[in-house]
């Protein structure tokens, strides 16, 4: 079993701001709904991978495309931070039906300490982590794909850093 480092927060409106302001646009927009960066500022030059994680069972929005969602997502909260359901392609959608947590780990196995990743991710977001801890990214991963998509990641990666065990 090899565990990393990781951190993890919970998804606000704010926070998709601060990663907007602080990390610019995702390198990668997935069908999945998952968006992620990378940066080269984590400790010793690490690069960090940053995963806001869809929610279990998500579905794009009609009539949008998976490119087109950030883009639209950020421009809702840049007229109101605090709101919680915004225009989406051809629906009205809460935020708790797009993404339901941010992650960072070290993109590429570096071995770092929670401690260490955390204060590294604090500093770039400008907002700490609520979870930081050791997770098995393979075994997550593997339950996240044999549900189908219909499992949570965050919870796994919560359940975890939470010393609560194993994923479902």
């Amino acid at each position: 079993m090899s565990r990393i480092a990781t951190c993890v927060w919970s998804v606000d409106g704010r926070l998709l701001l601060a990663l907007d302001e602080r990390l610019g646009p995702p390198v990668d927009s997935y069908v999945n709904g998952t968006q992620s960066w990378l940066t080269d500022d984590g400790p010793g030059g690490a690069t960090l991978e940053w995963r806001l994680h869809p929610v279990a069972g998500y579905r794009i929005p009609r009539g949008m495309s998976h490119y087109d969602l950030w883009e639209q997502t950020i421009a809702a909260y840049s007229r109101d931070p605090d709101g919680n359901a915004i225009d989406l392609g051809a629906e009205r959608r809460a935020l708790d039906t797009l993404w339901e947590g941010l992650e960072c780990f070290a993109a590429y196995d570096d071995d770092l300490e929670p401690a260490v990743l955390a204060h590294a991710a604090s500093d770039a977001l400008q907002r700490a982590p609520d979870h930081a801890g050791l997770v098995d990214h393979d075994r997550i991963g593997t339950a996240w794909e044999h549900s189908g998509g219909s499992l949570s990641i965050v919870a796994m990666l919560v359940r975890e850093l939470r010393g609560e065990g194993a994923p479902p």
